[in-house]
């Protein structure tokens, strides 16, 4: 990449990491009220359906219904907000924001991993080490014995990082296979329509249903605001991740465990022992060394043309 890319992508994974950081505690604060998970899946991706038929419509985009577009929606309405949303409203209910941000800065490590199943990228010993590195960092935050100053519930812990397995996935899912063509909004609001379709019969039967109130409580307006942010900071993530590849839109995880933390300490008043601070460093040496090096000018860290 040049100079210039470089700085333009790096812009965007800030701003994606300020907006990604304080959907954790506006999802705390949606989840406080006993909504079901489905009902909240089922509203996120309605308001993003919403807004993104607005900004396609505004702009003149017109959704794809091939074969090959369906499938798509249906793939990253899955593995990209049905799936890990619906694990991780739950683990909202038991987990501190600030460590749920911290546990999802294990995404480049997935990344790197489902990277070299998929042949999207090759074999480093220095990258091995960063695993090892972010590894000692999962297991400062969840072996009972250390102090984090906040009570962290092992089985949601573990439970909160298969949803950063999903966000890798779907990454490289991109970084291999493409969005046959069709822009970000375009993707957006395909995987958005499909997710609902798909997401609002269980919502019902389960009974979690959220019937919207006109007076708009706080929990609602939390849902709204995080739905929101989710929507702008995914389809720039799709964007991004076709353009710079995978594993470098993946380091975004660095800025929502930072800002993360900071929304919490603001919006929550969340507030940890010093041991968390090793957590975050052995993580943040892990992101580090499993980053690829660019090889090349005019490609990707993944390796592939940046035009």
């Amino acid at each position: 990449m040049t100079g210039r890319m470089t700085a333009f992508y790096t812009v965007c994974l800030v701003l994606m990491g300020a907006g990604w950081g304080v959907t954790q505690p506006l999802t705390k604060i949606a989840v406080s009220t006993g909504y079901g998970h489905f009902g909240l899946v089922f509203w996120q991706m309605a308001l993003g359906a919403m807004l993104m038929g607005i900004i396609c419509t505004i702009g003149g985009l017109r959704l794809p219904l091939h074969r090959r577009a369906l499938r798509l929606y249906v793939i990253l309405a899955l593995i990209g907000t049905i799936l890990p949303n619906t694990i991780s409203y739950q683990a909202a209910v038991h987990l501190p924001s600030g460590i749920m941000s911290l546990l999802l800065s294990m995404i480049p490590m997935f990344a790197f991993v489902i990277a070299l199943a998929l042949g999207n990228d090759s074999f480093q010993w220095r990258r091995v080490v960063g695993l090892g590195f972010g590894l000692v960092g999962v297991l400062i935050i969840i072996v009972p014995s250390v102090d984090l100053g906040q009570s962290i519930p092992v089985f949601w812990a573990i439970a909160y990082l298969v949803t950063g397995l999903f966000y890798a996935f779907e990454g490289n899912y991109i970084a291999k296979w493409g969005t046959e063509g069709l822009g970000p909004f375009q993707v957006m609001l395909g995987a958005s329509l499909m997710g609902m379709i798909g997401i609002a019969p269980v919502a019902v039967a389960t009974g979690q249903f959220i019937a919207p109130d006109t007076t708009l409580p706080v929990p609602q307006l939390a849902l709204i605001g995080a739905s929101v942010v989710h929507v702008f900071v995914y389809a720039t993530y799709v964007w991004l991740a076709g353009r710079a590849g995978a594993v470098f839109t993946a380091q975004v995880s660095y800025l929502v465990t930072g800002f993360g933390l900071l929304w919490a300490y603001l919006i929550l008043s969340e507030a940890y022992a010093p041991t968390l601070w090793l957590a975050l460093a052995a993580i943040f040496a892990g992101m580090y060394l499993v980053q690829p090096r660019p090889r090349l000018a005019g490609t990707s860290p993944m390796g592939e043309t940046v035009s």
